[in-house]
């Protein structure tokens, strides 16, 4: 098998939505896969996301397990960005197969519960938990960049070394 063309993998719980187009632009790809459950089973969403983006990218709307058992499947033409909404379906990719080289996490939402790291990231035990298991197991790096200038607050965050660092979360 020949290892799929991921040019980035991008955790927002926003999904698709302005920054994520910049990405887009940014890194020159020809293929999105919003990687969600829920998201994969509603035209609702998949529609708004659809008029996002340029018609002249391709969109695919999968399941984790479907974006799992598909990636090995894309052409090696296919240049593909890759997003996630939550720590927990990155990891799941990555126990499923999908070759994680970096993961930019670009927001997780605060709320009670959670420690604030940057303004746009706020992780609580699960997340922890899951992103060092990325960090450990997978030898994921992780950048912070909310756009693809990285100019904004928050870009330059250390997270690999919070991770390494932090066994427990205090909040």
């Amino acid at each position: 098998m020949t290892e799929p063309n991921i040019v980035a993998i991008r955790l927002d719980e926003r999904l698709l939505h302005g920054q994520a187009r910049l990405w887009i632009s940014s890194l020159g790809v020809n293929l999105v896969i919003i990687a969600n459950d829920e998201v994969s089973k509603s035209h609702i969403q998949q529609q708004l996301m659809k008029s996002l983006i340029p018609g002249s990218i391709g969109i695919r709307f999968f399941s984790i397990d479907e974006t799992i058992d598909k990636i090995y499947k894309a052409s090696s033409r296919q240049k593909i960005f890759i997003i996630v909404k939550t720590p927990k379906d990155v990891l799941r990719l990555a126990k499923g197969g999908v070759p994680i080289k970096e993961l930019n996490v670009g927001n997780i939402h605060m709320e009670e519960g959670k420690k604030k790291l940057t303004n746009f990231i706020a992780i609580g035990e699960s997340d922890l938990s899951f992103l060092k298991e990325l960090q450990r197991e997978y030898k994921v790096k992780f950048t912070t960049k909310t756009t693809p200038l990285g100019n904004d607050v928050g870009s330059n965050y250390d997270l690999d070394g919070y991770l390494s660092k932090n066994e427990d979360l205090e909040v």
